[in-house]
């Protein structure tokens, strides 16, 4: 059976030789790059399933090649290594296309952890469908991952895209956030993860798909209970 293929782009020599070890020892086929424009070269074959990607790097940063891998490829799976004071690094990282952050210092455990459950795409979760109606004039291409409303052309993410799909799916009632992670992330419903990636999709998606993303039309806020996709007006 073809293993799973990683790419960690880390300078740090001890944190990459030890992600190494822990990659190769879970049965992952791991490459590595310390430098960013090797890395960027790398990742841009299209042949990783997943990509660690460490924020702070020579010659390209982390958020840099995000951007580009992003250009090229909106289904790329990609994992952000950030500064665990810095917000911005998360915030920026996640709206650049990243699927998750791990936040510096991180314990091996976590990231493994978060490293499967991105893996685990969520086809299966939901019945794909090809389009998603919000209202009479805006439609989304599911498999396309973008949108036309008026002149203005939309791409997403398959990660905003899966997140759009399952709340299309349970448009009757309002989704959590711990379901979201559950359902759309992957990860296991015992685990508890001090994570702000659900919040930080959600405002990005809402800059794309509403008119006006602090009243939000489509994609809003239930109190209390979660988020709730409203696909008629």
């Amino acid at each position: 059976m073809k293993k799973i293929k990683i790419l960690i782009i880390e300078d740090e020599v001890a944190i990459r030789e030890g992600l190494i070890d822990v990659f190769v020892y879970h049965g992952y086929d791991v490459e590595s790059s310390g430098h960013g424009t090797e890395g960027l070269e790398k990742a841009l074959t299209g042949q990783f399933d997943l990509i660690l990607l460490d924020v702070m790097l020579p010659g390209l940063n982390g958020f840099e090649i995000c951007n580009q891998i992003r250009e090229q490829d909106r289904d790329q799976a990609i994992i952000m290594l950030t500064a665990k004071s810095s917000d911005e690094d998360i915030i920026e990282g996640l709206s650049l296309g990243a699927d998750d952050y791990v936040a510096k210092p991180f314990s091996i455990a976590q990231l493994v952890l978060r490293v499967q459950a991105v893996l685990r795409r969520t086809q299966s979760v939901v019945d794909q469908q090809s389009k998603i109606q919000l209202g009479d004039d805006f439609t989304i291409d599911t498999q396309n991952l973008s949108a036309t409303r008026g002149d203005k052309e939309l791409t997403f993410t398959r990660r905003e895209m899966d997140i759009l799909l399952y709340l299309y799916a349970n448009s009757q009632r309002p989704v959590s956030r711990d379901e979201l992670l559950h359902k759309v992330w992957g990860y296991a419903e015992n685990v508890d993860l001090e994570t702000r990636t659900v919040d930080i999709h959600i405002a990005k998606l809402r800059r794309k798909i509403e008119t006006d993303s602090s009243e939000p039309h489509y994609l809003v806020t239930v109190r209390g209970a979660g988020y709730r996709l409203l696909s008629s007006n």
